[in-house]
């Protein structure tokens, strides 16, 4: 049977796994035998990708069939800092797994999208999980945390979403919350208004942040980045979805 890398971001890990990605992505939201529920987002790695930190030979190694035949489905290669020593060039689609175990493949852009008027917010997903407005779009927002810090907080590379906002982008104070789906809005206007392009460009909203979040919400879509590198998944269209991604979509919003 075929051997599998996956990183995955909830939580980070680096895993190999004889499952199709569709098939981890099953096992992984819902447990064996459909006893846990959670969403899982993960990437498939290069299967020829090596790195020293990593034993990946190792684990590969263990990664061996059961004694009835069914294929093993995960061996933790590594649980710490594996973001920072995977290199971008060795991801490929992104894979995002409903509660209920349904699994959609993203496949990576070949450009980054363009800086869009209003304000932002990010999940940050890998290697912390804060949530955070901006008057930064997802380029400068990455490059202000990675190569170029205006503080101290400085990481080597970083995983996050761009979630919609809604009128609140434009109008933090007024704008009208419609059909926002977040617990805190009161927190979040907070946060925004004291948003400034030349002397607050962004706040934290929650320093540790639930990694679960409704796919509905992603506007532009999913950036990974390591160093000087940068990659942009963007989220299909709620339209394209509904036609084309139909089961996912009704099980994403259950």
């Amino acid at each position: 049977m075929t051997v599998h890398l996956y990183f995955s971001l909830i939580p980070e890990a680096l895993i190999a796994s004889m499952l199709t990605p569709e098939q981890f992505g099953q096992y992984y939201a819902t447990g064996h035998k459909y006893k846990s529920k959670g969403q899982a987002i993960f990437f498939e790695v290069d299967p020829s990708f090596r790195h020293d930190f990593f034993a990946i030979e190792e684990g590969i190694k263990r990664c061996v069939p059961h004694p009835d035949g069914t294929p093993k489905n995960s061996v933790y290669i590594s649980v710490y800092r594996v973001l920072e020593h995977l290199p971008v060039s060795a991801l490929g689609q992104l894979y995002l797994s409903t509660a209920y175990g349904h699994t959609l493949g993203i496949a990576r852009s070949d450009t980054l999208p363009a800086s869009e008027p209003g304000l932002y917010l990010y999940q940050d997903l890998s290697p912390v999980n804060s949530l955070v407005v901006s008057t930064q779009d997802p380029v400068a927002y990455y490059h202000g945390v990675t190569r170029q810090p205006a503080k101290f907080i400085r990481f080597p590379g970083l995983c996050f979403v761009d979630l919609g906002l809604g009128a609140l982008a434009n109008d933090p104070a007024h704008g009208a919350l419609g059909d926002l789906p977040y617990s805190f809005m009161h927190h979040l206007r907070e946060a925004l208004l004291v948003l400034d392009p030349q002397t607050k460009q962004s706040k934290l909203v929650h320093r540790v942040h639930s990694l679960e979040f409704p796919y509905r919400m992603v506007r532009s879509g999913f950036y990974m980045g390591n160093g000087e590198d940068l990659a942009f998944y963007p989220m299909p269209s709620h339209d394209v979805l509904r036609r084309q991604h139909h089961q996912w979509w009704r099980s994403a919003n259950l």
